[in-house]
């Protein structure tokens, strides 16, 4: 069974090119002498919107230059409107003037038909433009900028044109009463083989996509995954290459990237170390009181901050306070050395308040058969002040 259009026929039935356009002819000619005075006025009128359009088209163009080569919003509506061409302007103006001059049947029929094909046409020129400078303003404003995503994104455009203008061709065959069922299945069809076919290269793509949009790295940052780290060095159309931290060069799938974990080492705003710092057992309890604010007054005379400075647990050989320290970038350059000045700043100030760190240490004590203690040390002989030991 065949589904039939409800629209209006360019032809027709039965009627050749070669008599609509003699018909055609008859009709305006005939129009023209019983409608003079309206079609003069109808033309001025569409005259003046043709000014207007292309006043607008000029304004536009002056608000991609005011982006200054930037990919803003303001100059990405200016250049979709400056895409507006001359026979979408003409049809317009004729479209808008036509009821005015009340043309035949058949002219009117022209004027409609061709003011739907130049509007169609024109409206997935404006979506195109958007699109593309949706993702222009994405990507620039992120650095993205590298051959392979080049690449990447000039196979986004294509795939953009060809779904939105074959969607425009579509709609303009169904509006001339061609029967676009068979061409709409077809076209379905071809593009489900086409997804089935290349679903890992489109898997990838749309992870390129996600990179772009969601912005989880951008080049040059550091990331973590699994047991990689590493700097971002390229963003392509189907892998991302990540120099680790050991000199190898990785290159993984986009998809396969996006369904790790993936820490963000460039996106922290501090770093974060901690030590377990033990004291003698014999430290006078007065010392233990102000070790804390020892402790956060090195750590704040480098910068940096202290969460938790004081008392931990009771260890088998000291007294361990814990230290956490926070630097305040993102950088190991600079958090490395900040760390070596405060170990240094605790170890001399410990230093002069007389604090020890002990070093591990265990005695051991043993018995005789009988049970009593033997000692693990000699008897301390007694010295006479004369000299002599005691006998």
């Amino acid at each position: 069974m065949t589904n039939k259009s409800t629209a209006t026929p360019i032809l027709p039935p039965g009627q050749s090119l070669q008599s609509q356009a003699r018909s055609l002819f008859h009709d305006s000619f005939a129009w023209f002498q019983h409608h003079w005075l309206e079609i003069l006025i109808s033309g001025g009128i569409a005259a003046a919107i043709v000014l207007l359009l292309h006043g607008i088209r000029a304004w536009a163009i002056r608000l991609c230059s005011r982006g200054s080569g930037t990919a803003n919003w303001t100059s990405i509506i200016g250049r979709a409107l400056a895409k507006t061409g001359n026979f979408f302007i003409i049809m317009a103006a004729l479209q808008l003037v036509s009821g005015y001059a009340q043309p035949p049947q058949t002219v009117a029929t022209t004027i409609r038909v061709l003011f739907t094909v130049a509007a169609v046409f024109q409206v997935a020129i404006w979506v195109r433009e958007l699109i593309f400078g949706a993702i222009e303003h994405r990507t620039t404003s992120e650095t993205y900028h590298n051959e392979g995503l080049a690449s990447a994104l000039g196979i986004i455009r294509l795939l953009v044109s060809i779904a939105l203008f074959a969607v425009a061709t579509v709609m303009v065959l169904s509006n001339v009463g061609v029967n676009v069922t068979g061409l709409v299945a077809g076209l379905g069809i071809g593009g489900i083989a086409i997804g089935l076919a290349a679903q890992g290269i489109f898997g990838d793509l749309i992870a390129a996509l996600s990179i772009i949009f969601d912005r989880p790295f951008r080049v040059g940052q550091n990331i973590k995954y699994d047991t990689t780290s590493g700097t971002i060095e390229q963003i392509g159309l189907k892998s991302t290459r990540v120099r680790s931290f050991d000199g190898e060069l990785r290159i993984i799938s986009n998809r396969q990237l996006l369904d790790k974990e993936i820490q963000n080492l460039s996106d922290r705003n501090h770093i974060r170390f901690s030590w377990m710092l033990g004291v003698a057992y014999e430290t006078p309890p007065e010392t233990l009181d102000r070790i804390p604010a020892m402790l956060r007054e090195i750590v704040e005379a480098e910068g940096a901050t202290a969460p938790r400075a004081g008392f931990a647990n009771f260890n088998a050989s000291s007294l361990d306070y814990e230290l956490i320290v926070e630097v305040p970038t993102s950088d190991w350059s600079i958090a490395h050395p900040t760390r070596d000045r405060i170990a240094t700043a605790i170890l001399r100030r410990f230093t002069a308040e007389k604090i020890n760190i002990p070093y591990p240490t265990q005695t051991t004590y043993t018995a005789a058969p009988d049970g009593t203690l033997v000692m693990p040390y000699p008897d301390p002989q007694i010295v006479r002040v004369d000299g002599t030991g005691a006998g």
